[in-house]
């Protein structure tokens, strides 16, 4: 099947149907004017403004999460903002039906309508970068920026997005490292449609910095900073804000996932199929059965994951791994690999380790050499020496990891998560064995297919 064929039948089945469409038209006429109504008997001098896909019309069929923002004036003193945005959010919210209050930069509501999420947002109404006081106010200005730059490539951003999100490059949150939708929307109106985008997958890396909005020229000074800072932590892609020249675009996504997406765009442009955009399914195996294949051992650290959202609890739960990792290799164990996650209630770290036990020699005090306890002491040990009167004897005994790694968490020297730590200290440590639920995961993580570019 050629490219556009494969595009056109994936169109059919991301691009949102005209009945979608004027439910989330409805929707937001709704929104609005329950936030108008709200914002006036409260007697506030706030605007309404919907950001996001939804309000850009790039979101992909049967995605209809809002991001309804209330925009301050910006003379509102900041603790101000947080207090009347949050009572203002709720009284919105309370109309909706369910909500809850989570916590970003400051506090907002989270709310559900018709089956749909509202995330309900305080922020200032800025004009230009120079007006941004917290990280939610540029969402209005790239709302702006896209609408005004799209000129009507919306489908080529659908293309991304869901290429981005079948090959588990999508996401901008910390556990996941991976291409934001605002992101998603600037290299489309950078390099004209999805498939130029995929094209410049090599270009884009080499040549580092992509500057929409042109700041290097406009506010130079800026620009260079960011793009020193930027290069400085050697981040795969530079891509400067377009509504503002402090910020990298990019500046979350690895070079892990860039180069996921960069092998993909190269197997996807020389064998086109929708299987990019919807993900294989994983394969799956026995565990066992690489254990033995590759003759490694898997050590398996299962305990309970405390309430944290993902974006706090996964780089806790990757900085312990690598804690471990480095104490177990002081230890004269190799560790090949390991594994993070969680399963409701439960948090699991895996541990790919060279063998389960080491030989280690211990020096071994014994009586006086002229005594019959000397004698026996002498028959029973293979090297045996004299110090002074007292014979000493060196012996080598075997230690298991799990008591390895038990006297490590005991004396505190393994690198954790501090969210984590007292959780893990009172981990069920498994050697070669995983919980029924964890099967799975643990074929996925020793046979890298988790991983495999190739898969």
């Amino acid at each position: 099947m050629d490219v556009e064929a494969v595009l056109q039948k994936v169109l059919q089945r991301i691009r949102p149907t005209d009945e979608e469409r004027a439910f989330v038209e409805g929707l937001m006429g709704e929104l609005r004017g329950i936030a108008e109504e709200t914002t006036e008997s409260l007697g506030l001098d706030v605007k309404p403004y919907f950001v996001g896909s939804l309000a850009k019309d790039t979101y992909l069929a049967g995605d209809h999460d809002v991001d309804l923002f209330l925009a301050f004036p910006l003379d509102t003193p900041l603790e101000e903002l947080r207090e009347k945005g949050l009572e203002l959010g709720r009284a919105i919210a309370e109309r909706l039906g369910s909500y809850e209050i989570a916590y970003a930069e400051h506090p907002y509501v989270r709310a559900r309508y018709k089956g749909v999420k509202v995330d309900i947002v305080p922020c200032y109404d800025v004009e230009s970068w120079r007006d941004v006081k917290t990280a939610v106010d540029r969402s209005i200005l790239h709302n702006r920026w896209v609408i005004k730059n799209l000129e009507g490539r919306n489908n080529e951003v659908r293309l991304l997005k869901r290429f981005l999100k079948g090959i588990n490059a999508y996401g901008s949150e910390i556990y996941i490292r991976g291409f934001s939708g605002y992101l998603a929307e600037i290299l489309v109106i950078r390099y004209g449609s999805f498939l130029e985008v995929l094209k410049n997958a090599d270009f884009m890396l080499r040549r580092k910095i992509i500057d929409p909005g042109n700041w290097l020229k406009h506010e130079h000074e800026v620009a260079m900073r960011t793009v020193r800072r930027e290069a400085e932590a050697d981040r795969p892609l530079i891509v400067i804000d377009p509504v503002d020249p402090r910020r990298n675009v990019a500046a979350n996504l690895s070079w892990e996932r860039y180069g996921v997406f960069y092998f993909k765009a190269h197997q996807f442009l020389e064998k086109p199929s929708e299987g990019f955009f919807f993900g294989r399914a994983k394969k799956s195996g026995s565990y066992l059965a690489e254990l033995r294949r590759k003759g490694t051992h898997l050590v398996t650290l299962v305990f309970g994951a405390p309430d944290l959202v993902e974006d706090i609890l996964l780089p806790q739960l990757e900085r312990s791994a690598r804690g471990f990792e480095k104490a177990l290799s002081r230890e004269g164990f190799k560790v090949l690999g390991w594994n993070v996650g969680h399963e409701g209630s439960k948090a699991f770290i895996m541990l790919e380790v060279d063998r389960r036990e080491r030989e280690k020699v211990r020096i071994k005090p014994g009586p006086e050499f002229f005594t019959e306890r000397g004698q026996d002491f002498y028959r029973k040990n293979e090297r045996v020496w004299i110090i002074g009167k007292r014979l000493f004897a060196e012996k080598t005994v075997k230690e298991d990891i799990a008591e390895v790694i038990l006297e490590l968490l005991e004396k505190n020297q393994v690198a954790m998560g501090k969210s984590v730590r007292e959780n893990i200290r009172n981990a069920k440590i498994m050697l070669d064995y995983v919980p029924k639920e964890l099967e799975d995961e643990a074929y996925l993580f020793l046979s890298r297919e988790k991983w495999n570019l190739k898969g």
